[in-house]
């Protein structure tokens, strides 16, 4: 499932407590154990163990954790179908159609979905798929093309923007159906999809008494409870301009960090660099900001407001962050300068 809407990649990374983890799997602290997977919403996922569990234990645990990041990485795909799964794509392919039967665990998902929407003041709306689907697909061109990147057309994008109503997105949670209204509509979650797996796992492990883990799932960083020794992790933000280096560090105990910037998923059109976090206002790429961190403990909120506050004037963030009473945010300007809600 490829995020069209939110976060560079790996901007959120482990940078002092994991050094004794290499990045083969193999661990030269015997404390410490991790595992990589590739296989989930298209990114990398390493999973680490802090809490000094037996190999088979640890097994254990990345079995469950692995197959529910599989279950909700099915769930929220936008552009495949899997035999016997309704998921994302399968509703967007039925919008103007009728109801749709959904699995509980997808109205919970978009249940979520609209709260954030007006926790956000409409700035995450995973009803903007008809407009995001055409930057995809322009910046898709563009890269695999460069003489003949281009722009989405205007016209194109004015039409598209006429039908991202999420009013038109009808939940039925005692009938168990979700309904897309508008035939034009559809529903693109990238902004909201991997945190809110991420929150599932860290619920898992809350649930069955797992202490000492951390999460880094795409940048999607979460951690579960603190070191053996009671600190947290250590964690940072890595410089936008990709020179090197980090523009803020912090330490992280039973929380979620989670980084949207514009420096990683992009492409060229006359010279010019064209990122992939649209702004709802004007169907562009939003312009405020070169990366934008939100410390909570949640990470599908993490996940969103990112997206959010990337797309808003510093002011209108600070406000939002503070009314969702989140730890922190770390915005990083155009030229560089870093500023923090705390």
């Amino acid at each position: 499932m490829k995020k069209r809407h939110i976060s560079g990649i790996a901007a959120l990374l482990l940078i002092i407590s994991l050094v004794s983890c290499s990045t083969d799997g193999n661990v030269t602290n015997p404390k410490s154990k991790n595992r990589i997977y590739y296989d989930y919403f298209d990114t990398v996922s390493v999973i680490y163990d802090y809490s000094g569990s037996s190999d088979e234990e640890f097994t254990d645990v990345c079995y469950s954790l692995t197959g529910l990041m599989r279950t909700y990485h099915e769930l929220f795909d936008i552009y495949n179908t899997y035999e016997g799964i309704v998921n994302i794509a399968y509703l967007n392919s039925m919008a103007g159609r009728g109801a749709v039967s959904v699995p509980d665990e997808l109205i919970d998902f978009l249940e979520y979905c609209k709260d954030i929407y007006e926790k956000t003041d409409g700035y995450v709306n995973i009803a903007m798929g008809a407009v995001l689907s055409l930057w995809h697909d322009a910046r898709t061109l563009g890269n695999s093309d460069p003489s003949n990147a281009a722009l989405p057309d205007s016209a194109a994008l004015a039409e598209a923007a006429k039908h991202c109503d999420i009013g038109d997105l009808v939940i039925n949670r005692e009938a168990g159906t979700v309904e897309l209204r508008d035939p034009e509509m559809s529903l693109d979650v990238g902004a909201v999809a991997k945190g809110y797996a991420v929150e599932r796992l860290a619920d898992f492990l809350h649930d069955n008494g797992y202490n000492s883990y951390a999460l880094d799932i795409g940048g999607n960083l979460r951690v579960v409870g603190t070191k053996p020794d009671g600190t947290g992790w250590q964690t940072g933000v890595k410089n936008p301009d990709l020179t090197g280096g980090y523009v803020h560090t912090f330490e992280l105990s039973d929380g979620s960090a989670v980084t949207s910037g514009g420096y990683e998923r992009y492409y060229i059109v006359d010279g010019r660099r064209y990122h992939h976090i649209i702004d709802k206002d004007t169907a562009m790429p939003a312009e405020h900001f070169a990366s934008v961190t939100v410390v909570c403990e949640d990470s599908g909120l993490a996940d969103a407001l990112s997206t959010a506050l990337f797309c808003m004037d510093i002011d209108a963030g600070r406000s939002i962050a503070s009314a969702l009473g989140v730890r922190d945010v770390i915005w990083v300007e155009l030229d560089g300068t870093v500023k923090r809600l705390k």
